[in-house]
């Protein structure tokens, strides 16, 4: 039975309440400690099942805003309590939030809609992120959540890292530092028995190899990228962390709200075209949220603080990335591909506004009302294109536990 009493997103409180029951219920089997602190001193708990000296890191809560993380590491936690043959030869090691400060600033537990969902949404920017820091700081700045997390990866030198990541509205698809042949079936099966549909077209994944629907390989260093303009690079970030000891990560992203549109592999009548007016709506929207982050700033008086360096970040993306969708040839011409750069698209601008929204908000600014109506109207239009249906919850945790160890039992058995 779960620790969890209802069918909502967890906080950050609940979830060390739970992890230390789960530690008393089993002294002889389970420690939890402090592994470090972020920036604002909250402290960051690691939870070990297990003795053994292979390993296995699940990482929860590195974007504050993809909450299934959090109950799927208690499932999985509970799941390997329950079966000894998940603890045979493999030690667990689950850290319960990467990003805790993060984690104070989102704020929708049980979100009925996306509307809802953005309302009290917040990400940060890339350098604030405990895992992609590496990727755009010199390491004599990296957060100190950044240097928690590489500092277990360290110690436990674990042969799989499981990272739990989520989508707001799409489908579930894997991300591999090495492939770990196998892993595709079950992912697929577990899938199909929940009616989650498979990204077969991630735009996060763009142009990379696959070993099967939905599980996307990281390319090999020096290979083109997608999107030339993005600052980050994966081979920078704490997933590449565990290749240093032999090891590989997993990326495991489930939505919350899910879209039959993201797994069409059918071909695409005309897929330059389609980037180019996805470029073309995007620089529109963004302009449309800079407009009123330009009029209030001399406003704001300098205020400065996590949510407006973040919607300024989200901003900045912008057009670069129009350009990169404009001049380089699709990586991908299915249905699927447009339909996640399509999705990608949405979320920028309107992920911009509702973190400026709530600044505009706190500070009682006039150009607030602006801001409601763009996110009011950009949230039901983006939940309407892709005909949103909620996945529920409890599927949400079972699909992603299902394939963290589906991962782990592959990933033991793979030729080194």
């Amino acid at each position: 039975m779960s620790l969890l009493p209802e069918l909502r997103y967890p906080t950050l409180t609940e979830l060390v309440l739970s992890a230390r029951a789960l530690a008393a219920h089993r002294p002889g089997l389970c420690t939890m400690r402090q592994v470090g602190s972020s920036r604002a001193g909250r402290p960051l708990h690691l939870l070990s099942i297990g003795h053994a000296r292979p390993a296995v890191l699940v990482v929860a809560g590195a974007h504050s805003n993809e909450p299934t993380g959090g109950p799927t590491l208690l499932a999985v936690a509970e799941r390997v309590l329950v079966e000894r043959e998940l603890r045979r030869d493999i030690s667990w090691h689950f850290l319960l939030c990467a990003d805790p400060d993060g984690a104070s600033l989102h704020v929708t537990p049980a979100p009925r809609s996306l509307l809802d969902y953005h309302r009290g949404f917040f990400r940060p920017a890339a350098e604030e992120q405990p895992e992609w820091a590496p990727a755009t700081l010199p390491a004599d700045r990296l957060p100190p959540e950044t240097r928690a997390l590489t500092r277990v990866i360290d110690e436990l030198r674990p042969y799989l890292q499981v990272t739990l990541h989520g989508t707001d509205l799409g489908g579930s698809w894997v991300q591999l530092t090495k492939d770990v042949p196998g892993l595709a079936e079950p992912f697929a099966k577990s899938a199909a028995q929940l009616h989650i549909p498979v990204e077969t077209g991630a735009s996060d994944a763009a142009g990379w190899p696959a070993s099967g629907p939905g599980v996307h390989v990281m390319p090999a260093p020096g290979a083109g990228a997608a999107y030339p303009s993005m600052p980050d690079d994966a081979r920078s970030s704490t997933w590449y962390h565990v290749h240093r000891y032999g090891g590989l990560t997993a990326v495991v992203e489930v939505p919350m709200w899910a879209s039959d549109l993201v797994d069409d592999p059918a071909p695409h009548p005309d897929p330059a075209g389609a980037m180019r007016r996805l470029a073309a709506r995007l620089l529109r929207d963004a302009l449309e949220v800079e407009r009123v982050l330009a009029e209030a700033l001399p406003r704001l008086d300098g205020l400065d603080g996590p949510l407006l360096r973040a919607s300024k970040w989200a901003l900045e993306l912008v057009p670069g990335l129009a350009a990169d969708w404009m001049r380089t040839p699709p990586a991908d011409n299915t249905m699927a591909y447009v339909g996640s750069v399509d999705a990608f698209g949405r979320r920028l601008p309107l992920r911009a506004a509702a973190m400026l929204l709530r600044v505009l908000r706190e500070a009682d600014d006039r150009g607030a009302q602006r801001l409601e109506h763009l996110v009011a109207t950009w949230s039901d239009a983006f939940a309407e294109r892709f005909r949103a249906r909620w996945v529920p919850l409890e599927h949400q945790v079972e699909h992603q536990s299902r394939t963290v160890v589906a991962a782990a039992l592959h990933a033991r058995d793979r030729p080194t």
